[in-house]
């Protein structure tokens, strides 16, 4: 099979999709790689290592994709790419196509095969692909908030962590999964005043033994947001359902009872968001104020630290990537139930229940795709 790996174009964004070890583990399997030049610049990556791991180093965006078999990225295809894409081809990288409809319809037209990270399953219910950004982005959402409130940015001038005689910040985090829980290490480790709700009370057991009762732990209802919220002084969103848009659970009028100069973090926002307040904003300008809060709505967060995102995140994808090289897509989906549930559009059809539902296509499971192939 022929892998292209092109140079990621959404603003900011200096992720690549395999590293020059994944091209050379792919080589060793008998594949070709191509890859687009300075496609690894961000991380540090030349195309001399790319040329030395065994890839092609292509000139542009137009010749890696008309090469390519199946297309490795990071970050979902931007119009201008999906019109690149085959019907003939596979697709596999993060899509989030419940909050993009355009992209979806991009998707839908071009008849390719679309695999997304962020739906691929595994035997306990997690989410292998999209953990390790989850814990980059919770990670990084303390960082983000800290410096947003500090004065000069817009926000409160509150030290996190307080200092001796003075209050520590507070902070509020809306989940208590991967991404919440790395945003609620954080901010312990800087010494807030953490408060986590979910509505998972054996995730909240969990998470309470986890922090020896240091993060006060609550069960999440509207009124418990209610109250929280309006206290805080950073909130960070932290809310997934697989694959669907996140539910909006902080109102507009949360926000405006919120201190003046308060942070909020939306790491939902590449599912929509799960503030009503929020709206997508890249690393070129992170920041909108509402109401006086601040918001930082980043749509790919981990891109700000890329070479640590790009291994965290290529370790985890690789294996698939060679399952789905050494065996076709339509093999290493038979095979393998948890990389079917990533089969998100195929043949100008929806393949995932929840993108159909909230975008209004009619959803053809991966089993009928699979059965009918």
């Amino acid at each position: 099979m022929k892998i292209g790996v092109p140079r990621e174009i959404k603003t900011l964004e200096f992720r690549v999709g395999m590293t020059p070890a994944g091209v050379r583990e792919l080589v060793h399997d008998g594949h070709e790689v191509v890859v687009e030049t300075n496609a690894g610049a961000g991380i540090g990556m030349t195309d001399k290592d790319y040329g030395s791991a065994g890839a092609k180093v292509l000139g542009t965006p137009e010749e890696v994709f008309a090469a390519a078999d199946m297309i490795v990225k990071v970050k979902e295809p931007q119009l201008n790419e999906c019109a690149m894409l085959r019907d003939d081809q596979v697709l596999f990288t993060y899509l989030h196509l419940a909050a993009d409809p355009g992209q979806t319809e991009a998707l839908v037209k071009s008849g390719t095969t679309a695999i997304a990270y962020e739906t691929v399953t595994a035997d306990d219910g997690s989410l292998p692909l999209l953990t390790p950004m989850s814990e980059v982005a919770g990670r990084l959402s303390i960082q983000a908030g800290a410096f947003a409130l500090q004065k000069a940015n817009g926000g409160r001038g509150v030290l996190l962590g307080g200092v001796p005689g003075v209050a520590p910040g507070k902070v509020v985090v809306i989940g208590g999964g991967v991404a919440g829980a790395n945003a609620a290490d954080m901010a312990v480790g800087l010494g807030a005043e953490v408060t986590i709700l979910d509505q998972s009370l054996p995730r909240l057991r969990q998470l309470d033994d986890i922090w020896g009762g240091r993060v006060r732990t609550v069960y999440s209802t509207k009124d418990a947001i209610d109250s929280l919220v309006i206290e805080a002084d950073l909130v960070i969103g932290a809310v997934l359902i697989a694959g669907a848009a996140a539910p909006k659970l902080v109102s507009a009028q949360n926000v405006k009872d919120m201190h003046s100069g308060a942070v909020m973090v939306d790491i939902s926002i590449d599912q929509g968001g799960c503030f009503e307040t929020s709206r997508p904003t890249t690393h070129a300008e992170p920041t909108y104020v509402v109401d006086d809060v601040v918001h930082y709505c980043v749509t790919n967060m981990p891109g700000a630290v890329p070479r640590t995102s790009t291994f965290a995140l290529t370790n985890a994808t690789l294996p698939f990537v060679k399952a789905l090289a050494n065996h076709g897509w339509r093999e290493a989906l038979t095979k393998d139930a948890h990389l079917a549930n990533g089969l998100n559009v195929h043949a100008g059809h929806v393949n995932h229940e929840a993108v159909a539902r909230e975008l209004g296509y009619d959803y053809l499971s991966a089993d009928d795709v699979l059965k009918a192939a």
